[in-house]
């Protein structure tokens, strides 16, 4: 495991993303929720931006689901661990990825 101080650091950064993620995902939902236009070519256009919204969306709760996890592996003291080898996470990658679970060499 990772040491305490960085794991503490690293719960908030994952904390403050995840709280970033569920205000963008419930602002993209509020989107998607509203009525659509009457025009046609309006319709047309907003139902491509519907789709890139979704997208984001989609992707947002990939990211949630694994901060999530990561954050549960800070609680179970195994944070830092890939948890297919068991062998320590560089600092290098969790700066990058602090969701990450797996090391570069399982990745």
């Amino acid at each position: 495991m990772a040491n305490t101080t960085s794991v503490a650091i690293r719960k908030k950064q994952l904390e403050t993303r995840l709280n970033e993620l569920n205000v963008r995902l419930h602002g993209i939902e509020k989107t998607l929720d509203k009525l659509p236009p009457a025009d046609v070519e309006d319709r047309a256009t907003e139902r491509e931006e519907d789709e890139v919204l979704e997208g984001l969306g989609t992707a947002g709760l990939k990211e949630i689901e694994m901060i999530e996890a990561a954050l549960a592996r800070i609680k179970d003291s195994v944070y830092g661990e890939c948890t297919k080898c068991g062998e320590a996470i560089s600092g290098q990658r969790l700066d990058l990825l602090p969701y990450t679970p797996l090391c570069r060499n399982c990745a």
